[in-house]
């Protein structure tokens, strides 16, 4: 197989960043929030479809992966700042800017009050479903199955949103739209580890379940 360059998966990274930034802005905009996280999740179809590269999509296979991998992943997660960075810029001048941005400083409020614990655990349990996610894609391609790929991902995506789970790359949009601050890069930083471990639950246990059977 054909190595990717890092220049590939950064701009593949920054593709997923905007879609993610896409997501973020239907949901402030939606008035129903049940509804809005369904619609969310079109960005992270997307991604899926048109294999796009997202940080919570692909730290979870770090124990797969040799080491070299690591570098990939964060890769992708400077694209997808940098994609975010652009969503928010860019909507932020718009007729709807300004509902975005109260919007987003209202939840950016409301995650940098919480607790280092809080805002860590909580990134554990969106990581964990962004890994569900992705696995529901893939089996669902294997088999062609294009209504339980759709809500393969519709729901971990719903689930994580409406349980206020912190998924980093969303969060950076809001972060964005809220106008930066340094207390929101260590909340940022939180995240992204929090989502990394999450992430990263099922293979681990995946791997000492086949490696107990196989000394069996």
């Amino acid at each position: 197989m054909k190595h990717e360059s890092f220049r590939s998966i950064f701009f593949k990274g920054i593709a997923a960043g905007i879609m993610i930034g896409v997501g973020g802005i239907i949901y402030l905009m939606a008035e129903n929030k049940v509804v809005g996280s369904f619609l969310f999740s079109f960005g992270l179809f997307t991604i899926i479809r048109y294999g796009f590269a997202l940080y919570t999509g692909k730290v979870g296979y770090i124990p797969e992966n040799r080491p070299g991998y690591i570098a990939e992943v964060l890769t992708t997660l400077a694209g997808n700042i940098c994609g975010t960075a652009l969503a928010a810029g860019l909507v932020l001048l718009t007729r709807i800017g300004d509902k975005i941005h109260q919007s987003a400083s209202a939840i950016m409020e409301t995650k940098l009050g919480d607790s280092i614990e809080s805002r860590f655990i909580l990134g554990i349990f969106c990581g964990l479903l962004m890994y569900l996610a992705v696995q529901n894609a893939r089996s669902c391609r294997e088999t062609g199955a294009d209504t339980s790929l759709v809500f393969g991902t519709a729901i971990p995506v719903m689930i994580f949103i409406l349980s206020g789970f912190n998924h980093s790359v969303a969060d950076c949009f809001y972060y964005f739209a809220a106008y930066p601050t340094a207390e929101g890069i260590l909340y940022l930083g939180i995240v992204v580890l929090g989502n990394a471990v999450g992430g990263m639950i099922v293979p681990v246990l995946k791997k000492f379940t086949f490696d107990t059977q196989g000394g069996k």
